[in-house]
């Protein structure tokens, strides 16, 4: 079937990088849906791809993005007919700027009138959370747990969990307006980093961390790494702190330098760890365990344990104005582009 959908055709500037092109949508197979979509999510690694730091994405031209929300149109079998018509939200493997994807039904949840945005920012944002915070190295009660971005889809999300394993959460944010979001959301201690060095704010105030969640990197690995306890963990689940060079390879080098040497005997010897986050690579390897995550990610939210913090949403000729936004570490929440 014919769709539409917006192809990221250069890295570079919002503006000059996506175009709206027609293309012929592959027909599904069997465990697969075609979903029309209403509404789709943006990712700082959507960000990361239009910078040409992004070394999982697509070759050129290309449809990024991760996530839908809409009706099932179409089924890859017989058997899964029962779908159609209703509103799921769904994991895409690239794709989803666009009107029709097709998606796995184990990567779907079907869902009911809930706001988009909401439901959007459980599934790449409150997916890797859960994983993190749930699965990966599970919090524990007495923890004391740094968020990095906390105001942003995932941090707001991260806050959540560890306030429900009984953690005390310390928000790192770029803004002053952010601050009260993140005492909201249950966050015991709130700095902001451009205000003061938040290792000294932490050293001061709280002494020692239990756990890092960071989509930084660069420079804050170090001071991450001082300030963990034995028996620390520092979840690396990006590399936002890149995506600000503007020196090509060089900013690469730096960064790479920021965050040093690390042997693992040292970790051994100071009973400290490191753990790297790459759903992509669990989407792939471990689908089921993306599912299972999904799943409880949806049941968390219904049962109003967990609520995602709403961004902006744009239509999506605004989809540069989108990307501008996520890009200037402004945003707080989910934001979402609607058709």
């Amino acid at each position: 079937m014919k769709s539409e959908g917006y192809f990221l055709i250069k890295t570079g500037l919002p503006d000059k990088a996506f175009e709206l092109r027609e293309f012929e949508l592959r027909e599904p197979s069997a465990d697969e849906l075609v979903i029309e979509v209403q509404s789709f999510g943006l990712n700082y690694a959507d960000v990361m791809a239009r910078r040409g730091l992004y070394n999982d994405a697509p070759p050129l031209p290309a449809i990024v993005g991760y996530e839908v929300v809409g009706r099932v149109v179409a089924s890859g079998s017989e058997k899964d007919k029962e779908f159609i018509g209703k509103r799921v939200v769904a994991f895409t493997r690239f794709g989803a700027y666009a009107r029709h994807v097709v998606a796995g039904i184990n990567a779907c949840v079907v869902v009911g009138d809930e706001p988009a945005m909401e439901l959007l920012a459980l599934t790449t944002q409150g997916v890797t959370a859960y994983y993190m915070a749930s699965y990966l190295t599970p919090i524990r009660k007495g923890d004391t747990v740094l968020v990095h971005a906390a105001a942003g889809g995932v941090g707001t999300l991260l806050i959540q969990l560890a306030c429900l394993q009984g953690a005390v959460v310390i928000a790192k944010v770029g803004s002053s307006d952010k601050i009260q979001l993140t005492k909201d959301l249950g966050a015991m201690f709130t700095v902001n980093y451009n205000d003061e060095d938040y290792e000294k704010f932490i050293s001061k105030n709280c002494g020692k961390i239990d756990v890092s969640y960071n989509p930084v990197g660069g420079s804050t690995f170090k001071k991450d790494m001082r300030l963990m306890e034995a028996g620390g963990r520092m979840v690396i689940f990006g590399g936002s702190e890149l995506g600000k060079g503007k020196f090509g390879i060089f900013s690469k080098l730096n960064f790479v330098r920021k965050m040093g040497l690390v042997i693992p005997v040292t970790l051994m010897m100071s009973s400290r760890n490191i753990l790297g986050v790459n759903m992509l690579r669990i989407a792939d390897q471990k689908p089921d365990l993306l599912k299972t995550c999904l799943d409880e990610v949806v049941n968390l939210y219904l049962s109003g344990k967990i609520k995602p913090v709403q961004g902006k949403s744009f239509h999506h000729k605004q989809l540069p104005n989108a990307h501008e936004l996520l890009e200037s570490g402004r945003s707080t929440g989910k934001i979402s582009i609607n058709w």
